[in-house]
């Protein structure tokens, strides 16, 4: 057996030697970097596919957009107002001016398109709430004047409403969906360019003959832009001025009562041409101070834009809008994009609404 060994003796442990703790200088702090602007490039909203793309979903009708947004989507070319989209829109805000894009909504008078004229009662209390008023008014259609038109306000006669969703499940049809609620209840804000054709005719020596369907072709349109020098992104709203309201406010009482037995009007040209433009802009909406948008009657060579529109794209159609005050502004400091918010009112299974608009330049 080996023999242990023995234990190996071990030092006492010093005490450790005392030391004055250094503290460490603080690290220098890293310069703040701004945050980069938002511009159209930071402001990327989905990928979109070309007009020559669509359809997405099998068995849905060419040129049409059913379930690029979803398949029980209820928006439309809305869903294009992405919260980066509305940031950058800011931008767009310069001066702080305002612009009430409305029309009163006793104007047309008397309506067009076989609507009516609402009647507005003021309500007062006895005493002692003698103090206390109140209204409301009956007879009212919210389309007779500036105006939204929700998804539900045209359908393709063959192939039917947007993202083929079947009529008894649409508003006034047996259901409620593609209502103006829709809109409502999302809210409409971004960036809005304003293309004012009326002022481009002025200058170019053309006219446009307001008491005619005359088609305004979408070269006119697009030279418009270019002379304004306006640049559209994706998201953006369109308004379009032709002058119809400038024309209207002027006409002659019996000129407005011929306008309301047969309402003829100029607008764009309403085709399918047209149609693929206003896609692969990508446009948010398209808003006009036609009565249409598109020209009316339809000539026998024309498409009905409403259909592309409406029902193919899910873009929203505004009419009747107010442009003047905004478009002076524009003409006069030469820029014509601004922040535009909207807010339709909130009627379930609404056909359409006053679009309640404001350009913020």
């Amino acid at each position: 057996m080996a023999k242990a060994k023995p234990a190996r003796k071990t030092r006492p442990a010093r005490k450790p030697a005392r030391t004055v703790a250094r503290s460490k200088p603080a690290p220098k702090a890293k310069p703040r970097q701004k945050p980069a602007p938002r511009t159209a490039a930071a402001a990327r909203g989905p990928a979109i596919p070309a007009y020559s793309e669509l359809p997405v979903r099998a068995g849905a009708p060419e040129g049409s957009a059913w379930g690029v947004f979803g398949e029980n989507d209820e928006l439309g070319t809305i869903n294009l107002l992405t919260p980066d989209r509305v940031r950058a829109a800011a931008s767009s805000i310069r001066s702080g001016k305002i612009f009430a894009l409305n029309l009163p909504i006793d104007i047309p008078d008397p309506p067009l398109f076989t609507r009516q004229a609402h009647r507005h009662t003021v309500k007062t209390f006895p005493a002692p709430t003698d103090f206390v008023l109140d209204d409301f008014l009956d007879n009212f259609y919210p389309q007779a004047s500036s105006q939204w038109d929700a998804l539900a306000h045209v359908k393709h006669p063959v192939h039917g409403a947007y993202n083929g969703i079947p009529d008894h499940e649409m508003t006034g049809r047996g259901g409620k969906r593609l209502g103006i609620d829709n809109l409502a209840r999302h809210g409409i804000a971004g960036r809005g360019v304003l293309a004012d054709i009326g002022r481009y005719y002025q200058r170019a020596g053309k006219s446009i003959e307001y008491t005619k369907a005359q088609s305004i072709p979408l070269e006119d349109l697009e030279a418009t832009l270019a002379a304004q020098k306006s640049k559209l992104r994706p998201g953006d709203i369109l308004l379009i001025r032709i002058g119809w309201t400038e024309f209207y406010l002027g006409a002659a009482t019996e000129l407005k009562e011929q306008l309301a037995r047969e309402t003829v009007v100029p607008g764009i040209e309403g085709s399918a041409r047209v149609a693929r433009w206003l896609w692969d802009n990508h446009l948010a909406a398209v808003a006009s101070d036609s009565p249409a948008l598109e020209a009316l009657p339809k000539s026998p060579e024309d498409e009905f834009l409403h259909f592309h529109m409406l029902a193919f794209f899910g873009m929203p159609i505004g009419e009747m809008w107010n442009l003047e005050s905004l478009a002076e502004d524009c003409a006069a400091d030469k820029v014509y994009d601004f922040f535009l918010t909207s807010a339709p009112l909130n009627v379930p299974g609404g056909v359409g609404s006053p679009p309640n608009a404001l350009a913020i330049k």
